[in-house]
């Protein structure tokens, strides 16, 4: 028995030492004689039967395209595509900041500069976050997972600015460590008690979102589990709806006497409304005056989500530098510039995105998917190269569990501090000390267009203070 073993091992390190050794020194003439044979496929192959056909395929309809398509053929259902849309939209690149080194000089980059804002500045209890970056509104269980939701409003507190709820269930715990509540009034059932509502620094009325806009829907039960459903008083086998409308038959007179009562209930903190971005700004932002509420926060047509149909986050609303320009340009217009607090979101990922928008009129800005990749930093390596690094921070995501609240707090409250100090590096290059002198007078654009239509210089042309009078 043990020579039969012996010259089984033997016979095994043989052929393996014989595998080897070919591979060695014959790896030249099985790579000559594969290339050959692919290369007399390729080049005689008629193009009907010939694998290169997908080559000007692909680049006719594109591998996106082509995988959706494939997808919606395989399930004949509406897909629900994560993260938003990935066209080419127009946006901030073009648009650069002009530098103070002749008079005004740069400030001492030992000094401090002042990015303090104030939100709803006519409100009773006005909202003021130490810095202009706020955690836009994920929602817990529908979108995030509950250990993400916690770093991510531990990380608000520490850094001195807001989280909000989005229209998901809200975690009593996340209020306590928030700091800055945001609590975002949706068309749902839940989240609508007085005594939460009385906890709010901040009331966000969800009128529409950027990938959304004002669509409703359902999460089946097997989509959303666990607490959240108990903390939306969900039964076993019910459906989390969303509604399109707050009441049947809404008009603006219902939602002007939402947001008189919810002013009412707070005791006159902010009340606003959150939009998606969309050809008629001006009008939407008319009836929101209408309204009487104390900010407006538009979310462009970059915007992203959990899961949106790639009709509505690509063929539907404006770009977030046309909606933010557009709506700062009407509150001026309508003399509420510096009455009703603009926030910008959409699209907006590093802290060059959103000094411009402040720059172009915004008083705030909410992050979002920048906030996703970098609280699951580096954790999501848990989920890498099998699954999307996503599964590390959904509520349904297969690696949610190893989630480690304290490293996620770190690494979004780095990520906070490390933009917020680039944009203070900014500002001083201009010559500025504080937040509140910077204005669309600091901007030119490399692009003409975007130059004529945001009204400011193009970078090719002598600069002129006439240029910025219109």
């Amino acid at each position: 028995m043990v020579n039969i073993l012996y010259y089984l091992i033997f016979g095994m390190v043989a052929f393996v030492f014989t595998i080897f050794i070919f591979m060695l020194f014959g790896w030249r003439w099985i790579m000559k004689r594969m290339v050959k044979q692919m290369g007399k496929i390729i080049l005689t192959d008629s193009y009907q039967e010939n694998v290169m056909e997908l080559m000007p395929g692909l680049r006719h309809m594109g591998i996106q395209n082509m995988l959706e398509n494939s997808l919606r053929a395989e399930t004949g259902d509406v897909l629900h595509r994560p993260l938003g849309s990935s066209k080419k939209w127009p946006h901030l690149d073009s648009i650069t900041f002009i530098p103070a080194q002749t008079s005004p000089f740069p400030i001492d980059g030992e000094e401090d500069v002042d990015v303090e804002v104030i939100i709803g500045p006519q409100a009773k209890k006005p909202m003021k976050i130490k810095i202009p970056l706020m955690i836009s509104g994920m929602a817990y269980g529908i979108a995030l997972s509950e250990e993400v939701r916690l770093s991510l409003a531990q990380a608000a507190n520490n850094v001195g600015t807001a989280i909000n709820s989005g229209e998901g269930a809200v975690l009593p715990e996340e209020i306590n460590v928030s700091g800055k509540y945001i609590l975002q009034f949706s068309k749902t059932d839940w989240s609508k008690e007085e005594e939460l509502i009385k906890q709010a620094d901040m009331i966000e009325i969800k009128l529409g979102q950027g990938a959304l806009f004002g669509t409703g829907g359902k999460i089946s039960p097997k989509n959303l589990t666990a607490r959240a459903r108990e903390l939306m008083g969900l039964k076993e086998n019910e459906d989390a709806v969303i509604y399109d409308n707050f009441v049947v038959d809404q008009t603006l007179d219902d939602l002007k006497e939402l947001v008189d009562e919810l002013r009412s209930i707070t005791g006159g903190v902010p009340i606003g409304t959150k939009i998606g971005a969309g050809g008629k700004i001006e009008e939407d932002i008319d009836h929101l005056i209408y309204m009487g509420v104390d900010y407006i926060a538009v979310d462009g047509g970059q915007a992203a989500t959990l899961g949106s149909p790639p009709i509505l986050a690509d063929d539907v609303g404006i770009p977030t530098l046309h909606a933010i320009v557009r709506a700062a340009n009407h509150l001026e217009k309508r003399n509420m510039k510096g009455k009703i607090s603009l926030i910008a979101s959409g699209g907006l990922l590093v802290p060059g995105h959103f000094l411009k928008v402040l720059a172009l009129g915004a008083d705030a800005v909410y992050l979002g998917s920048s906030m996703l990749f970098t609280v699951s930093h580096p954790q999501s390596l848990n989920a890498l190269p099998f699954e999307p690094p996503t599964q590390v921070v959904w509520n349904q995501g297969k690696y949610k569990d190893q989630f480690k609240i304290e490293v996620g707090v770190k690494s979004a409250e780095k990520f906070l501090t490390a933009c917020t100090e680039e944009i203070k590096t900014a500002l001083r290059a201009m010559g500025k000390r504080s937040l509140k002198e910077l204005s669309k007078k600091d901007l030119v654009s490399f692009d003409e267009l975007t130059a004529q239509m945001v009204g400011i210089p193009f970078s090719f042309d002598p600069w002129e203070e006439k240029q910025l009078e219109n």
